[in-house]
């Protein structure tokens, strides 16, 4: 009887549900949730197999409850497609005419690694999946959505419940950056929705059991830790070259994994560089199976001992959370905040801070090398990247070298020298610091101002081309340039980890402003922050990595100039707090992000 009036509760009868990811793990959890409380459901995905299972799930439910609604799957469907998402649309108005619930569940666990090491096609994939997917696959859903429609987002918890609450995530960075600009896009599109009474919100279910984790991240992770900190009998690249062969087998047969094993053993052999017994090396790399194997399980339990009781949620359990997040009172009264349901208890250092130390002394940055990059898309951005020039060259900078993006602006860089190529271009950019380097001996900065884009400009009036350069400006190229930066400072330690330990450098990104203005609204406030909260998780977990990980010196500082009052930035602060961090007196404490506007008087 219970189960019945909690039915009629949540009844969804006549309405028409869309669940991206939906052929496995939590979004058919979601997809059968739904199905039961009477909704037709719409599911998608990139392979087919599990979608015509899941179909077949499905069709069981509707028709053991004897209800009327229907199940139409899309396979071959990337969320980040964007000819993929527009037809999908076409045919859902055409056979259904409307959408009442998007639920935007669709995510891959994207590169385990340290970001040094990581592979910029890999992160660029990972950032477009969580965060363009989840955004274009809304704004084109809601052209089918009316009154009290609803857009639930999956996130994550590891990255920000908020600005100055950071959760670093080592080796994810493309996954923390584009959650923490996810949890953002959500409150963002609550308030861009308000006139259409569309509820937008977001819930962060944290660690869930499921094959992501037990399989594949938490034995990365494990892998990770042991490429760089190194393994007895392999090499780093050997390492890394093992684990890339044999962790896909994790979980399979005995016999399976022994094959793997012997086949990898006899390939290592084989290689140019090594000389080594296959009998042995079989002995190394099942004793690096299992070690990976402790590992992870020390993960895995460390991070149920920050649960309240040792229990990560079930797939069901997410569903429940989703359903119940759709109901009409519910909604209505947390529409475009971010539900933090993971119950983790997770403490972090802070790294939030609203100014650099006061330091009055002289600078002393004429001995070192700077690289300045810049992005500008309008005149504004281009004169904060001339003063800024102008003013590192007068506290007497040696050399300062100066990239830009390749841009449309008709403009000259008065009294200095620089190149403009493609800065999204991972080789190009990799060759210029080490052409920089080579020429005088080191680098010892690297300043990335991303520039800023229009927050008086919806959101949902971008094409997906306006889109994806504001992604490339403010997550792509600072991630490219954060990597390249480290590894020119730190030459061979991509296939030498150790040579990362006590490095030293400073890289800066200057990031997007906050609005400026006498009255600000909600939903300016709410725009402006979407990649700001991107580069925020990003820059924490990078430091982490820097610091715990690799044992370098080398430092990350975010620069978020503007105030909370819309005072706008001192461009004088800016140019002062660069040359700090510049000459090193800033950075020893941890601290990685800094609002220098916000001054304490």
């Amino acid at each position: 009887m219970e189960k019945q009036a909690l039915r009629s509760y949540f009844s969804l009868v006549n309405k028409v549900v869309l669940i991206t990811g939906s052929g496995t793990g939590i979004g058919q959890s979601i997809a059968k949730k739904f199905a039961e409380n009477g909704a037709s459901i719409i599911i998608m995905g990139r392979r087919k197999e599990p979608l015509e299972q899941t179909t077949t799930i499905l069709n069981g439910i509707i028709a053991d409850n004897g209800l009327s609604a229907r199940v139409k799957s899309f396979s071959g469907i990337d969320v980040a497609d964007e000819t993929g998402i527009n037809n999908m649309l076409k045919q859902i108005a055409e056979e259904f005419g409307r959408i009442d619930i998007v639920v935007n569940n669709a995510g891959v666990s994207g590169p385990v690694k340290a970001f040094t090491n990581a592979n910029f096609t890999e992160f660029k994939d990972c950032v477009a999946i969580h965060l363009t997917g989840t955004f274009w696959t809304s704004r084109q859903c809601i052209t089918l959505m009316g009154q009290n429609a609803k857009i639930i987002t999956i996130s994550t918890f590891f990255s920000e419940e908020n600005r100055y609450e950071q959760r670093p995530y080592r080796f994810r960075t493309p996954y923390t950056a584009a959650q923490g600009a996810k949890n953002r896009l959500a409150e963002a599109l609550a308030w861009e929705l308000t006139d259409k009474g569309i509820k937008s919100i977001a819930t962060n279910p944290g660690p869930v059991h499921s094959d992501r984790i037990y399989k594949t991240v938490y034995p990365k992770a494990a892998a990770e830790f042991l490429r760089i900190s190194g393994y007895s009998g392999l090499s780093p690249s050997q390492t890394e070259y093992a684990c890339t062969k044999l962790l896909p087998l994790l979980g399979e047969d005995n016999a399976v994994v022994l094959s793997a094993i012997n086949e990898t053993a006899q390939q290592l052999s084989s290689g140019r560089d090594s000389s080594l017994d296959p009998a042995y090396l079989v002995q190394v790399l099942s004793g690096l199976l299992s070690k990976i194997q402790e590992i992870a399980e020390k993960i895995q339990a460390n991070t149920k001992n920050m649960i309240v009781d040792s229990e990560f949620l079930t797939q069901e359990d997410v569903a429940d959370i989703v359903l119940n997040l759709c109901d009409e009172k519910i909604s209505a009264l947390i529409n475009g905040r971010i539900v933090p349901s993971d119950r983790v208890f997770y403490p972090v250092r802070p790294l939030v801070r609203t100014s650099l130390d006061d330091n009055s002394s002289s600078l002393r940055i004429e001995e070192k090398v700077v690289i300045l990059l810049g992005n500008p898309s309008n005149a504004k951005d281009l004169d904060r990247l001339k003063n800024l020039a102008n003013a590192l060259r007068v506290e007497g900078v040696r050399n300062l070298t100066i990239f830009l993006h390749s841009c449309n602006l008709p403009f000259k860089f008065e009294s200095f020298s620089y190149e403009m190529f493609n800065l999204n271009d991972e080789e190009q950019i990799g060759y210029k610091f080490q052409e920089v380097a080579k020429k005088y001996g080191s680098i010892d900065s690297v300043v990335y101002m991303t520039g800023n884009y229009d927050y008086e400009r919806s959101l949902l009036s971008l094409s997906r081309k306006e889109w994806d350069s504001l992604v490339e400006q403010f997550i792509n190229i600072p991630a490219l340039v954060t990597k390249e930066s480290v590894n020119a400072m730190c030459p061979g330690a991509v296939l030498d980890p150790p040579r990362y330990k006590n490095s030293n450098g400073r890289v800066i990104i200057v990031g997007p402003e906050s609005p400026a203005g006498a009255k600000i609204s909600g939903l300016v406030r709410a725009r402006s922050e979407v990649f700001r909260g991107a580069l925020r998780p990003f820059a924490a977990t990078v430091n982490q990595e820097l610091f715990e990980v690799l044992g370098s010196n080398i430092r990350l500082f975010l620069i978020l100039p503007g105030t909370i009052a819309g005072s706008g930035s001192d461009a004088q602060r800016l140019h002062r707090s660069a040359a700090q961090i510049i000459s090193g007196h800033v950075g020893n404490n941890g601290d990685a992000i800094f609002y220098i506007d916000e001054v304490k008087k």
